[in-house]
């Protein structure tokens, strides 16, 4: 599906919006388990559209806003949708005449409230969240494929929209068959369809399979196969909902250098996703949402870190003067980190090819089996260029007990460009490493100096040899 330049503009009921609490409230009591607030039955009221007015868990930093290189692609303004259930629905036409007024109770489903953002050409855009806090209904509206209740959206340019790839695939029918009626469903011309179809099955990697009907193919040369036809429509902008989870590691991966490819031509993309890797190594902005709302409108490492923090129900303290990012259950507690040198001397610049300690001391408050260590190292421009996690190479880390205090030391050799790099030292529970002990953003910094600048993230040494061709 495309839908070329739009602008949408709706009016819609709704009743005047109550200021939410704070997000720490929020964030406190979503992770507590305590369902939210029951559906209730309201009256139609008039038509009004309410100011934006995003919720967010920090005053949104000067910087956050993409450049003004021109008209936004994506413009959302007080964007809100309302679902209405039914308590009894009518199954037959005679019990809608024999009881006109009994359908007419129906209960309220709020899936977005007052939402609010813009996306600038050539942006990557994450937005990320819980199960049902509104992210797919989000796209969706942006798509058209759902009516708003109220507020405004306006978007500029030809729209992809990856939901639910394979939608209109016939089962009966071959995928040569598939691809040509799908790509003309998507907005391509007959002739254009049948020149890239050679292009689309290479893509998808199932060349052998193009005259097997699809109700043969697997979940995963299904979804490769849409998403293949999709990729191939002249958009301007895409908006994706997860839909690389069914393909295996190396077409995932195909997935994403299209993604870079697209971007490097300046198309504007929306994705949806769990994966807060992903989204730091993608995205330029990203949002959190929760409950319909926009809770968080910052930087991907931000919003990441805001995102477990609402799914684990860490608190947020901030320190004077640095007005420190901390979150965690503190069941052990990240007292001091530090840098040493190779003699076990503290610094605090170092040079570079230098070897170098990163040190963290731990003080436990309960008994804890194989806690994760780590770090992050970053440059200037907030990007992750160094990292480091005990269970990746070293394995568990053995058993902990209460009152005992800890160094942890990963040594390493420095080979990152000169500048300035933040420490951000982490302690995790066993697992996948979402569950936060004590991360504390920025703890401490490093200057590293030296003459080597090739314009990389790191100066990594190597060997030089030139021979004849043959």
């Amino acid at each position: 599906m495309w839908i070329g330049t739009s602008s949408i503009r709706l009016l819609a009921r709704q009743r005047p919006a109550s200021r939410s609490p704070p997000a720490r409230a929020c964030a406190r009591k979503s992770s507590s388990g305590a369902p939210g607030p029951r559906p209730r039955k309201t009256k139609r009221g008039a038509a009004t559209v309410l100011p934006a007015v995003a919720t967010t868990l920090r005053e949104p930093r000067s910087q956050l806003a993409a450049p003004r290189t021109g008209t936004p692609a994506v413009e959302v303004r007080g964007l809100s949708k309302t679902f209405h259930m039914p308590k009894v629905q009518a199954h037959t036409l005679k019990e809608r005449a024999l009881h006109p007024f009994r359908f007419n109770d129906y209960d309220e489903l709020h899936a977005l409230r007052d939402v609010s953002f813009d996306v600038q050409t050539g942006e990557f855009f994450g937005i990320v969240g819980r199960n049902g806090s509104g992210k797919s209904t989000l796209l969706k509206c942006l798509a058209g494929i759902y009516q708003l209740s109220a507020g405004e959206l306006q978007v500029r340019g030809r729209l992809s929209p990856f939901l639910e790839l394979g939608v209109g695939f016939n089962p009966d029918l071959t995928a040569r068959d598939n691809v040509i009626i799908n790509a003309i469903m998507l907005g391509l011309t007959r002739k254009q369809a049948r020149e890239r179809f050679d292009r689309i099955i290479a893509f998808a990697g199932l060349e052998e399979f193009v005259d097997l009907k699809l109700k043969n193919y697997s979940s995963g040369m299904h979804v490769r196969l849409a998403f293949s036809v999709a990729i191939q429509v002249d958009a301007e902008i895409l908006l994706i909902d997860e839909v690389l989870a069914v393909g295996d590691s190396a077409f995932q991966q195909k997935c994403w250098d299209e993604f870079h490819r697209l971007k490097d031509e300046g198309k504007t993309i929306l994705l949806v996703t769990h994966d807060m890797g992903a989204a730091e190594r993608l995205c330029d902005r990203a949002i959190l949402m929760e409950r319909g709302r926009i809770v968080s409108h910052d930087t991907p490492d931000r919003v990441s870190r805001d995102y477990h923090e609402l799914n684990f129900g860490r608190a947020t303290s901030s320190v004077a003067p640095g007005h420190e990012r901390r979150y965690g259950d503190r069941a052990a507690e990240v007292i001091e980190a530090w840098f040493e040198d190779a003699d076990g001397k503290r610094i605090t610049a170092v040079g570079q090819g230098e070897r170098i300690a990163i040190c963290t001391y731990v003080a436990f408050h309960e008994d804890l089996r194989d806690p994760v260590f780590g770090f992050q190292l970053r440059n200037e421009w907030r990007q992750v260029v160094v990292a480091g996690r005990t269970d990746w190479m070293h394995g568990p880390s053995g058993q902990f007990h209460c009152g005992e205090h800890r160094v942890v030391r990963m040594w390493l050799h420095c080979v990152l460009t000169p500048g300035r790099y933040s420490l951000t030292p982490t302690v995790y529970r066993a697992g996948l490493g979402d569950d936060a002990l004590d991360v504390r953003e920025d703890l401490s910094g490093l200057l590293v100096h030296g003459a080597m600048i090739t314009g990389g993230m790191a100066d990594l040494p190597y060997e030089l040899e030139i021979g004849p061709s043959d």
